[in-house]
């Protein structure tokens, strides 16, 4: 099976950056959209990248974008969504849920057989017959429609579901860090109080690079089609623990505090008003449901991830330009 034309939705983001790096050494051609393309001009220092000017969410780009390609791969994800509805608003409706629709129309008018969705681990997830969080219900719907085009024949289709990913650039351990980096050098480590909900939420880090691979190894394999996957790290680890590491590894120590229910939910709503808002009540409803693998897991054919540990302290210690393309060039085999 030939790949030439690869389009890459949400190419421009955190995980797209480092999965079109490593597509570029087996495609002729990718595509990567953005609203913003003076934003993202490091993209088209990767061999064999084209970043477009483009709005997705605009009558008939997808159409245009989606014309000659051999597969579309759809990153797109929000994490926040200010309008407090049920069973989303429309910011979760219009990235989870109409746009993977659009996509799959648009793959069908162009006769773009193959389609990787990306998901989330636990979409849609229920609690006493109710939808856990708008954002995992979003993702549930929008997976259920691209299972249903599949099923009918109309898609080759490969679904992943990761836990939380973590890698250069990213919006985890990173945060983290420089939360613990923000207290002054001089206050000793019992003082330096970091207060967080969920501090026990579970979870199953996943490395980029992993995430990455994964999809660029079922592009071609036919045993991948009509197949979702989930997608974990091989270590669980709480929210207290990560965010303990990520600030020893930059050498601020910090002492998490943890916060009751109604404590969390407070410091959630109020960090959920920030224009980039860190932390929102639906993310805590979304953590109430922990982030591992469970005995019905689907694993990708030969997935081995790297264990955090084993590649974390090198990327919270990488602080300039040069470091992350060096760190792209290696995750590309170059």
């Amino acid at each position: 099976m030939q790949m030439q034309n690869i389009l890459v939705l949400g190419g421009s983001g955190f995980v797209g950056s480092h999965l079109v790096s490593r597509l570029s050494s087996k495609c002729a051609r990718i595509v990567v959209p953005s609203r913003h393309r003076a934003r993202h001009k490091t993209i088209c220092t990767v061999p064999g990248v084209e970043l477009v000017q483009a709005d997705i969410n605009e009558e008939g780009t997808l159409l245009q974008l989606c014309a000659g390609k051999d597969a579309v791969i759809n990153l797109v994800g929000i994490l926040h969504d200010r309008e407090a509805k049920l069973p989303y608003g429309r910011a979760f409706q219009n990235a989870h849920v109409d746009l993977p629709r659009r996509i799959i129309d648009a793959c069908m008018q162009h006769g773009v057989r193959r389609l990787l969705h990306m998901s989330a681990l636990n979409s849609g997830a229920m609690d006493n017959g109710e939808q856990v969080s708008r954002y995992l219900a979003s993702k549930g719907d929008g997976e259920a429609l691209v299972h249903e085009a599949d099923r009918l024949g109309n898609l080759d289709v490969t679904i992943f579901r990761p836990s939380v990913i973590y890698g250069q650039g990213d919006l985890f351990l990173h945060t983290f860090a420089k939360l613990a980096l923000k207290y002054p050098g001089f206050l000793p480590t019992e003082m330096r109080l970091l207060p967080l909900p969920c501090a026990h939420a579970r979870f199953m880090p996943v490395w980029v690079a992993d995430v990455a691979d994964a999809f660029v190894h079922s592009l071609t394999d036919r045993s991948t089609f009509g197949v979702s996957y989930d997608l974990a790290g091989p270590d669980i680890y709480t929210l207290k623990q990560l965010v303990e590491y990520a600030a020893q590894q930059v050498e601020a120590p910090v002492r998490v505090l943890a916060l009751s229910e109604r404590l969390g939910r407070l410091q959630a709503t109020l960090l959920s008003l920030l224009p980039r808002p860190l932390l929102s009540p639906d993310n805590l409803r979304s953590m109430s449901v922990d982030s591992v693998l469970d005995a019905n897991a689907n694993l990708p054919p030969g997935w081995q991830p790297q264990s955090m540990r084993s590649v974390a302290p090198a990327l919270l210690q990488q602080h300039d330009h040069n470091q992350y393309y060096a760190l792209w060039r290696h995750q590309a085999r170059r």
